[in-house]
């Protein structure tokens, strides 16, 4: 597994709090996709950059980006309080979507978002709050149904993916799904837990994010 995608260190300020992350744009991208993490989790994520690497291969610009500054870090690793609060990185992946339409080289790109666990929940808050600015979602073992009534208010086209050993979460991906109101997958991976950690699996969620972005984003050109 790939340690860290191609990309470049950008920063990003939500809140007067600057943001770190890693924008890598392939030549002639089709859109931009950004990375939500989950509890815990950040632009240095051995998962997303996994997921990132395939995403620049078939085209897609990515940003990963951490949600926490280096002192909200350091602060959530004792309380917890901020990798749950997902109003909060909704706010921040607002932001981060604004910078995005800002920058040189993803100004004129549909943006998409990739959650995961929590971060599922707060892309969806985001998308649901910025409609016109979110052109696809999709979630890897996440916590759709943390956005609660937000979910109904969701315009992008969203694919939810969840491994078939990953039980709990299974049920609440479909409750969330039934919540919906937009165009709308949910995949099962077979043999996979949360996190996706047997042999293989991690490529199919690559393949199927892939699949999902490069419909949704850039039909305008």
């Amino acid at each position: 597994m790939a340690a860290v995608m191609s990309g470049r260190e950008v920063m990003v300020t939500s809140d007067s709090v600057t943001l770190r992350g890693l924008l890598g744009v392939p030549k002639n991208a089709r859109g931009v996709v950004l990375f939500a993490h989950g509890s815990g989790s950040g632009r240095l994520s051995s998962r997303n950059n996994f997921v990132a690497r395939s995403l620049q291969d078939a085209g897609l610009a990515t940003l990963l980006i951490d949600l926490l500054s280096e002192e909200e870090e350091r602060v959530d690793a004792g309380t917890g309080h901020l990798r749950f609060d997902i109003a909060f990185l909704a706010k921040r992946l607002e932001a981060a979507t604004t910078w995005l339409s800002n920058a040189a080289d993803t100004e004129s790109l549909d943006v998409g978002y990739f959650g995961a666990s929590t971060g599922a929940a707060a892309a969806l808050v985001a998308a649901a709050e910025m409609p016109d600015n979110v052109a696809a979602v999709v979630s890897r073992g996440g916590r759709p149904d943390l956005a609660g009534e937000r979910l109904a208010d969701v315009k992008a086209p969203t694919l939810l993916i969840v491994g078939s050993r990953d039980v709990p979460v299974i049920p609440l991906n479909e409750d969330a799904y039934a919540q919906l109101r937009c165009a709308k997958k949910l995949e099962i991976v077979p043999g996979a837990s949360h996190l996706f950690e047997e042999p293989g699996t991690l490529e199919v969620v690559s393949r199927l994010a892939s699949s999902w972005f490069l419909r949704y984003l850039g039909k305008g050109d």
